[in-house]
């Protein structure tokens, strides 16, 4: 029989601006939603670490993180 120990996934996430909208509304809406999900993590108790936040020259948001994968310990995957 098999168990898993601790298990992350790490992602790379591309919040990306929409079409049609105007840049401030757009960049403002995109940070919005940058902040959202950061909430959700937390609301969901998800352990998560954010390995690099960065904003592209067009105003998008670049977030590269580990978190845990569903409810499985991360064990040292997040130190």
């Amino acid at each position: 029989m098999k168990r898993i120990q601790s298990a992350c996934i790490c992602q790379t996430l591309h919040f990306q601006l929409k079409d049609g909208i105007s840049n401030t509304y757009n960049i403002r809406a995109v940070q919005e939603e940058v902040k959202h999900y950061k909430e959700s993590l937390e609301r969901n108790r998800t352990k998560y670490k954010i390995e690099e936040e960065s904003t592209l020259p067009d105003g998008s948001v670049l977030l590269k993180i580990r978190k845990q994968y569903n409810t499985s310990p991360v064990g040292d995957y997040l130190e």
